[in-house]
């Protein structure tokens, strides 16, 4: 496995991230189990998809409507240019953001895709006039709101 690239993984390799992206709190000895290895080889597996960056951490899936956060809107985001000064101040101050949970560089007509969640629809006119508005290198921000969420997922494991 130390000699693979992340591109290349076998089909242990594949059991592991889909039973971990399943449920990330399962103890060593379960995930050995359901992926058909031994607990030391599995571990070993688990390390080294680690230190390759293919795990690159462990989180919670929070709700975000349990804290109370029911609404999220996908921003649309053209800069002023695509010069490399203004799209790097654009990334760092975007990222400082609380309300913005995914920043994406895009192709196409906008130059980023940026999913907001927040706790209502009043609140969001702030977040665009305070926040959003004010990032640097901003031209044009076109906002659609979610009516709701069919499905949300970590990153998939294809198989």
């Amino acid at each position: 496995m130390s000699e693979k690239s992340p591109s290349r993984l076998d089909a242990f390799d594949q059991k592991i991230l889909f039973e971990l992206e399943r449920d990330g709190m399962m103890t060593a000895a379960t995930l050995a189990e359901r992926v058909g290895l031994s607990p030391s080889a599995c571990h070993r597996r688990v390390k080294a998809l680690e230190a390759l960056g293919v795990i690159e951490g462990y989180a919670a899936i929070l709700s975000e409507n349990a804290l109370g956060r029911s609404a999220t809107v996908f921003v649309a985001v053209t800069l002023e240019n695509q010069k490399q000064e203004t799209m790097a101040a654009f990334e760092r101050a975007v990222a400082k953001c609380r309300e913005v949970q995914d920043c994406h560089l895009m192709t196409g007509e906008s130059d980023y895709l940026l999913r907001i969640v927040i706790a209502d629809d009043d609140r969001y006119e702030r977040v665009h006039q305070e926040t959003l508005s004010r990032l640097p290198g901003v031209r044009r921000l076109v906002s659609n709101f979610t009516i709701r969420t069919v499905f949300r997922r970590a990153a998939s494991v294809a198989h």
